[in-house]
């Protein structure tokens, strides 16, 4: 049986999984590593020279599609509350052109894309089709019809020619990075090789209908988690049918009562986080606008343009490092990074930092108790974690983190930013020990999640886990 995560962090003296972690009540001396450190970055990213910056950096986004679209969808999602309030409305307006700057296409020029990709005439295809476009998407527009058969469905179209577009504006980022980080110093060249590699395999519509089939499979019949099932044999590289689903969007989610945006908050949880640890795979676009409530409590899931799977060995080697983080085993922590290639310079990285970097971003589902998710606490994480005008882990934020990774940090924190604007109030850590410690679910959530594994014709699958090592020696308090 998997030791549980002890409980140092919040109460200091309690030996390393001396006391059963379901019995203990935390003191009211919590310190979450976010906590306060967020201030200053909100000082920081209040400079003047930033917002003015910002004009420059629309203006030059404006001109991308794509491109501009995604980050502007990772900005809304983490950085908004971020600016103080008497720059904020300003830095909405910018923003607001980045996160809507959807080209204007004509229908027939959408239909003509249509046609063209699957051979027939829109009437042959679809019983019905409606000519406004109910959403837009970062590189198409999605329009409802209906098929022959009467299964109501969404079709998302490509723009006419937005593939030489965005191939184009992939070209020119690297030009344009300093100007991109004098107001978004996450903007990393990681962060645009990233960009650059799945912008590329989100042109391709038809992978992305095989990959929603493929997850449609995986959590059929799931008690509260829906994916629509695609219909490949109407799909192409630029058109991409699937399954309707009616239901509230985020905006409506928002304004439900706590109880609800908290059940909502652990489903979204499990889905973009806990997938990886269960089955190796997961989304990596994490955003309010693929997540739909149904009308039967189920929350849909859309948009698999960006997905991913993991080697069960990198998977456990993020579970070893967050056990090893939430058990304040700094040394070995920074070991298995060293070993992992992580960090590449030893020399300019101690334990303590290498420890407190990894809680700054994920202490908040490794502390035992219910943490209330702002969107304050989410954004301060992710700049703390990557922004270089925040003084703290300057080592660390000159680490290369392998791609494999990367990929898994960025829905992580892109995740975090949903719960942060849905407000939401879970003990995560309790969700997250059933797949660090493979421990029994917990919320009744949980419970239905794994009678659901129970009853899958394959079996529960086993998560990618070993036991944990016991810690050579308990480390000196920090203060």
């Amino acid at each position: 049986m998997a030791k549980h995560v002890p409980t140092s962090r919040l109460a200091r003296g309690t030996k390393l999984g001396a006391v059963a972690a379901g019995s203990v009540i935390r003191s009211r001396r919590t310190r979450l590593s976010m906590r306060g450190r967020s201030e200053a970055v909100r000082a920081k990213m209040a400079e003047e020279s930033m917002i003015r910056t910002t004009e420059q950096v629309v203006m030059v986004l404006g001109t991308m599609k794509g491109v501009a679209m995604k980050l502007g969808q990772m900005m809304s999602v983490l950085d908004l509350d971020l600016v103080p309030e008497e720059h904020r409305e300003r830095f909405q307006q910018r923003l607001a052109v980045l996160r809507d700057a959807a080209p204007t296409v004509s229908f027939g020029a959408m239909r003509a894309v249509i046609e063209e990709d699957l051979g027939r005439p829109l009437g042959e295809l679809f019983a019905e089709f409606g000519t406004e476009p109910v959403a837009a998407a970062s590189i198409g527009q999605v329009y409802l019809g209906v098929l022959h058969d009467g299964r109501r469905v969404a079709v998302k179209v490509q723009y006419p020619g937005i593939d030489a577009a965005v191939r184009a504006d992939l070209k020119n980022l690297a030009m344009f990075r300093k100007v991109l980080q004098s107001a978004m110093p996450w903007v990393t060249p990681a962060v645009l090789d990233e960009l650059r590699l799945n912008m590329e395999g989100e042109l391709d519509y038809l992978a992305e209908a095989r990959t929603q089939q493929q997850i449609a499979a995986l959590y059929a019949d799931h008690p509260f988690i829906v994916v629509p099932h695609a219909v490949p044999e109407l799909s192409s590289t630029r058109v991409l049918v699937s399954e309707y689903i009616d239901g509230r969007g985020f905006e409506e989610v928002r304004a439900l009562p706590a109880a609800e945006r908290n059940r909502i908050g652990e489903i979204i949880y499990r889905f973009y986080v806990g997938s990886l640890f269960t089955f190796g795979e997961f989304c990596g676009d994490p955003h309010p606008g693929n997540v739909l409530l149904a009308a039967d409590g189920r929350v849909g899931f859309l948009d698999f343009g960006l997905y991913n799977r993991m080697d069960t060995d990198h998977v456990r080697f993020e579970i070893t490092c967050l056990r090893a983080a939430a058990e304040d085993r700094a040394e070995e922590l920074r070991e298995l990074m060293i070993q992992r290639g992580v960090i590449d310079s030893p020399d300019e990285i101690g334990a303590e930092e290498c420890l407190e970097y990894v809680l700054s971003a994920s202490e908040w589902c490794l502390v035992d108790e219910e943490i209330a998710i702002t969107p304050e606490l989410a954004s301060g994480a992710f700049l703390l974690a990557v922004d270089p005008r925040a003084s703290e882990f300057t080592g660390m934020k000159q680490q290369n983190l392998p791609p494999e990774h990367l990929f898994s940090r960025r829905a992580d924190f892109l995740t975090f930013g949903m719960l942060g604007q849905l407000g939401c109030t879970v003990n995560w850590h309790r969700v997250a020990r059933e797949w660090l410690y493979d421990e029994p679910p917990v919320t009744e959530l949980g419970k239905a999640h794994h009678a659901w594994l129970a009853e899958r014709p394959a079996g529960r699958p086993t998560t990618p886990t070993t036991p944990p090592a016991p810690a050579a020696r308990r480390r000196a308090k920090r203060s």
